[in-house]
């Protein structure tokens, strides 16, 4: 989500995280997690493990998913190797150096 300030609740973090601000603090279904007063986006990100990135230049702030209290700590892809299509053993470690965009899907 896109912020404009850290002293209010963002307007669609229920629609996109269940997440509730009520009195208690964060609620989801009948879990909730005590926030600071006054409230603080950075409080909220920090006790639900959401990463909070701050853009100066546009004076915005990005407030991502959950992550279980394990962000990224960079976009570098592990070593995989992976069959192609024929059923070939692929190792993108090949492809260094140039552009690549992945797609990955799951029928669950």
């Amino acid at each position: 989500m896109i912020l404009e300030r850290l002293d209010q609740p963002p307007a669609e973090l229920e629609q996109r995280t269940g997440w509730v601000i009520k009195p208690e603090g964060a609620c989801r279904a009948e879990v909730c997690v005590p926030l600071a007063q006054p409230f603080d986006v950075s409080d909220l990100a920090q006790r639900l493990g959401m990463p909070l990135v701050h853009d100066a230049a546009h004076g915005v702030w990005a407030l991502g998913p959950e992550s279980g209290g394990r962000a990224l700590r960079s976009a570098e892809l592990p070593e995989i190797t992976l069959p192609d299509r024929n059923g070939e053993l692929f190792s993108l470690r090949s492809l260094r150096g140039t552009k690549v965009f992945m797609i990955a899907w799951a029928s669950w």
